[in-house]
């Protein structure tokens, strides 16, 4: 066996090449934001410069997008009925950039009132609130669920056209 020391350009070309091979199995699954790549590949111990090298060279090749992260991210978590609140605050906090973030919220072009209406629907029924005590509860609901005060306001609100009594 050859035990002899490889050259450390060779061992740092190894690294560099392990280093994208992760990153590129982690993209492989599922968008991630820069942030996020860099979180999960500093776990593995891979030096801080040659994670942002590998990290801005599939940005480069268009592997990774943060505008494409917020677009799927925001999407996935509408469909799951969440409010616009939630999902802004879930994407600054996997370091999406708020200029990214509006784009990818305006690019859902949801009726957020009418989800929080039905997010609302699919909880509690069909029915509107019968006390405040009821109203309170689903108005928590909905604020955890990241609707603002007046989707909230519209969701439970008695509704005068008669949908509510079908």
């Amino acid at each position: 066996m050859n035990w002899q020391r490889k050259p450390e350009s060779a061992e740092k070309a190894l690294d560099e090449a392990n280093a994208r091979r992760l990153a590129m199995n982690l993209l492989a699954r599922r968008e991630h934001s820069r942030q996020e790549l860099t979180d999960k590949l500093g776990r593995r111990n891979i030096e801080s410069s040659m994670l942002e090298s590998v990290i801005d060279r599939l940005s480069a090749e268009g592997l990774q997008s943060d505008g494409r992260f917020a677009e799927s991210y925001s999407h996935s978590r509408m469909q799951r009925g969440q409010g616009p609140v939630r999902i802004r605050m879930e994407l600054g906090q996997r370091g999406v950039s708020a200029a990214l973030i509006e784009t990818a919220i305006a690019a859902l072009a949801v009726n957020w009132r009418d989800l929080a209406r039905d997010v609302r629907r699919r909880k509690f029924g069909s029915g509107a609130p019968g006390s405040y005590k009821d109203k309170a509860r689903q108005s928590r609901f909905l604020q955890h669920r990241g609707f603002s005060h007046d989707q909230i306001r519209a969701a439970t609100a008695m509704e005068d056209d008669g949908q509510d009594q079908q």
